[in-house]
């Protein structure tokens, strides 16, 4: 009886790790069909920019609010629907015939993933008591992130090499449908319902107008740089300044906040925020620039550019492995020696990744880049959230998960145009990529400057998610 019990748990995990893997593989996959995707709908640069910034934006805004969703409505309902709603709007990016109706039906994607994958998270405390357990469970989940880059990098190639009845880049988007449906079933037969918590209301407003904020700030960013910065863009992006203010103002007068605004009275987490915003700005954009130069610049194709990110994703989950056990001891100068490393990676690039660059050494660089990123991405909840008191700790490591949202989206879009406006001025792929390698390494050292002002030791926090 007891070993029936225990299958179900582990039967379980599986079923509530396809939300991350799904997640993620709609990331990586992305990168690896930018430029069919280009073609396909006729979409501009700041277009196809919106296709990756507009799902990581959907589901910043409504991250926080989704995890509460499970509380109060129960974990398997939220989890269902927001699976059902991410299969079926990944089915409407595939039919979008333009860059405008794929940019919204990936908005809402990013939207209903907010929902299903922090129940992922939710369900593993709920299912696993023991604490070897429970960290088994969650190994298991960062496994599954890594084993997600890997299938996003390698299958975006293939499918878009694929000639089939439609063009390949759509069916990185219909891929989603068997695997939902059978999801979704699952679910239904084997999840168990979780007690309700209707002690709390939802902050609805809240989360519109973080949402609100988020699109003023991060549209103008992406449309306006090609548009020459007209004034509706200069607008935006002052609206935006005062739609933060008036979501800090309306926070502090809610008595159940989305966030607790009280979090940032602590010095210690407004560093440790400012380095998770400047990393993971840093990390998407060079995912998207080094996938666009491979291909365009390089001439690569799709198949070869994900193959030559095998090595990223394998030394990558071995470095995290690694450095989880590392930063116990040494604390922070993991992450400073993570740092050090990309920077070499990063100036090896520069020297080396011109037109006539070879495929091992394109292939080792980008590894070496994935060295560095094992030792800190993992690392970084524990580093950032170090001076957070234990009360805070749930709301916090939301935060952080929200903060890493909105951060990669902000990369795609500042660091993105960056490489962009300067393709656009030079038109010369390897003088695009190294003005953007640029941009990254100014943040690299902003994110190396926050780690020396934090605290060096590391004390237990609660799981976060984090992307490789």
């Amino acid at each position: 009886m007891e070993k029936k019990k225990n299958d179900a748990r582990w039967l379980a995990l599986g079923i509530v790790l396809s939300a991350p893997l799904l997640y993620v593989i709609d990331i990586f996959i992305i990168n690896m069909v930018i430029p069919a995707i280009q073609k396909g709908v006729h979409a501009t640069d700041r277009e196809v920019q919106l296709v990756i910034a507009g799902y990581l934006l959907g589901s910043a805004s409504f991250l926080i609010i989704g995890g509460r969703a499970g509380d109060y409505l129960g974990k398997k309902k939220v989890f269902l629907w927001g699976m059902f709603f991410f299969t079926l709007t990944s089915c409407l990016c595939g039919l979008s015939q333009t860059a405008l109706q794929l940019n919204v039906t990936r908005f809402f994607q990013g939207i209903s993933s907010s929902f299903m994958v922090p129940q992922s998270i939710a369900y593993i405390h709920v299912l696993f008591t023991d604490d070897k357990e429970r960290a088994k469970a969650v190994g298991w989940y960062g496994i599954t992130l890594s084993i997600a880059a890997i299938i996003g990098q390698v299958l975006g190639g293939y499918l878009a090499e694929t000639d089939f009845a439609i063009e390949g880049w759509r069916l990185i988007f219909f891929i989603n449908l068997p695997v939902g449906i059978i999801t979704i079933w699952a679910m239904w037969k084997y999840l168990d319902e979780t007690p309700k918590d209707t002690r709390h209301t939802f902050d609805y407003s809240g989360a519109l107008i973080l949402t609100a904020g988020l699109i003023s700030l991060i549209y103008p960013l992406t449309e306006g740089r090609e548009a020459g910065w007209p004034l509706w863009s200069i607008g935006l992006l002052l609206l935006s300044g005062i739609i933060f203010s008036g979501f800090i103002y309306d926070q502090k007068r809610k008595p159940n906040p989305l966030i607790d605004m009280s979090l940032f009275k602590i010095g210690g987490f407004n560093i440790g925020m400012l380095a998770v915003l400047f990393h993971f700005m840093m990390h998407t954009a060079y995912l998207l620039m080094s996938a666009v130069y491979l291909q365009n610049g390089l001439g690569l194709s799709a198949l070869e550019c994900g193959l030559y990110f095998i090595l990223h994703a394998m030394l990558f989950m071995g470095s995290a492995f690694a450095a989880s056990k590392l930063i116990v001891r040494f604390g922070k100068r993991v992450l400073q020696i993570g740092l050090l490393i990309i920077l070499l990676s990063f100036v090896l690039q520069l020297f080396l990744f011109g037109p006539s660059v070879s495929g091992f050494h394109v292939m080792l660089l980008i590894g070496i880049y994935g060295l560095g990123n094992g030792m800190i991405l993992p690392s970084l909840l524990n580093i950032a959230l170090g001076s957070v008191p234990v009360k805070f700790a749930g709301v916090a490591a939301g935060v952080f998960s929200t903060f890493q949202q909105t951060a990669s989206a902000l990369g795609i879009s500042i660091l993105g145009g960056v490489f962009y406006y300067a393709l656009s001025r030079h038109h010369d792929y390897f003088k695009a990529f190294e003005n953007g390698i640029i941009a990254n390494i100014i943040c690299l050292g902003i994110v190396a400057v926050m780690l020396h002002l934090l605290p060096g030791k590391v004390k237990s926090m609660p799981e976060g998610d984090f992307l490789p």
